[in-house]
């Protein structure tokens, strides 16, 4: 079973904050930093797909991993720092990578994952192509120069020459790439990420002081990392594409958040008609604001993974004929690629752990409040000692706390 302690070595990412030498307008926070990425790194990769260049979907999600893994380590050293230390030291530089790998041989116990990830730092685990890299690269450069386009309107404009420039000097390599030229011109994807970036403005549990905060976009990247480990603790081993399903669905399962905000469990759960309405509103709002700003070859994709979210289904390639399906059938009949499978069971029992790690750690903290301890204790009671959800013995992951 996944070990408490690198879940909550992972959620350490909430308290790291980005940028904390200049004036900020808001806080900003690496595991937010890390989910503007990856959603950035599928809009760049989609447009990509659509010229006719193969993604390495399986990299990306783990290099997503890893690199927070070792951001966590290293988050005391500025990333230019290490920078010059990788291109002036590259041996001592190497040297700090081994002892980033060595911090985490009691976190993680899955030996295959543990051999990836070292893999990962020492520059052995490679994408299967170069485009792959490119697209996360570029993803990488590119939400950086947002959080620099978003300080700046509040710094003075001597602080900020020298970073500019090198932002513009890094990014400079990737600027054949279809889908970061629309973002850089302000073009549609640009207008769809800015309705996105809303989530990193909203803040969960917004009824109740709580530390550390957590954005809705941080955590919905904390359940894709949480689902992308939780599909490694299956017996049956995932198609590619239900592994890239459950990612992305996790990644995006807050998405209608961004127009409709956070609607708290306790109102939405107020009447018993209320939860239907609600999800038929979110719907309706998706439709009207959010899907103009999408592209046709991955807008279908997207509404996929949003839409009945926490639903074990299947559907055919052109993401039609959507069929909820028993955990038992994902495995025995549909665990291929062309039924576009996705555990949203999975992402669900995800999404319930990292609820009960905010209202958890906060308290653990000394900051507690009566809607922290019964949102803690109402999700540990859907999930009691030995309960089962797609294969996850979630009961017995909260009794370890």
């Amino acid at each position: 079973m996944i070990q408490t302690k690198l879940v909550l070595k992972l959620f350490e990412a909430f308290s790291i904050e980005r940028w904390n030498d200049l004036v900020r307008p808001f806080d900003m926070i690496e595991m937010d930093k890390s989910g503007e990425r990856m959603v950035l790194a599928y809009i760049i990769g989609k447009y990509e797909e659509e010229r006719g260049n193969e993604i390495d979907w399986h990299w990306l999600m783990y290099a997503s991993l890893f690199g927070l893994l070792k951001k966590i380590a290293l988050c005391d050293i500025k990333a230019p720092v290490q920078r010059m230390i990788k291109s002036e030291y590259p041996e001592e530089y190497k040297k700090l990578d081994e002892w980033v790998i060595s911090q985490y041989q009691d976190f993680i116990e899955d030996k295959e994952l543990f051999k990836q990830f070292s893999d990962y730092l020492l520059g052995n685990y490679k994408p299967k192509t170069e485009i792959t890299l490119r697209v996360y690269r570029a993803a990488h450069k590119y939400s950086t120069m947002r959080e620099f386009e978003m300080i700046s309107v509040v710094n003075e404009k001597s602080r900020l020459t020298k970073i500019e420039k090198e932002i513009n000097e890094d990014i400079q390599p990737y600027l054949d790439l279809k889908g970061l030229q629309l973002l850089i011109t302000k073009q549609k994807p640009y207008d769809f990420l800015m309705i996105i970036e809303q989530l990193r403005f909203q803040t969960r549990w917004n009824q109740t002081p709580r530390v550390p905060k957590t954005s809705v976009l941080g955590h919905c990247f904390f359940v894709a990392i949480f689902t992308l480990l939780l599909g490694r603790e299956q017996s049956v081993k995932f198609c590619p594409k239900r592994e890239y399903n459950n990612y992305f669905s996790a990644l995006f399962h807050d998405l209608p958040e961004s127009v409709t905000r956070d609607i708290i469990s306790p109102v939405k759960q107020a009447t018993r008609e209320l939860p239907a309405i609600v999800k038929k509103l979110e719907d309706e709002i998706v439709q009207r604001e959010l899907v103009p700003l999408m592209e046709k070859f991955y807008v279908d994709e997207i509404l996929y993974f949003t839409s009945d979210e926490f639903d074990n289904r299947i559907c055919d390639k052109n993401y039609q004929n959507v069929r909820e399906v028993s955990f038992e059938e994902l495995n025995e009949k549909y665990n291929l690629d062309e039924f576009n499978p996705v555990d949203g069971k999975l992402v669900r029992c995800a999404d319930h752990v990292a609820a009960f790690i905010e209202a958890d750690r906060s308290i653990k903290h000394g900051i507690t409040s009566i809607h922290l301890t019964e949102g803690k204790n109402n999700i540990k009671k859907i999930y009691p000692a030995g309960c089962l959800v797609n294969g996850f013995a979630i009961g017995d992951f909260f009794e370890s706390f």
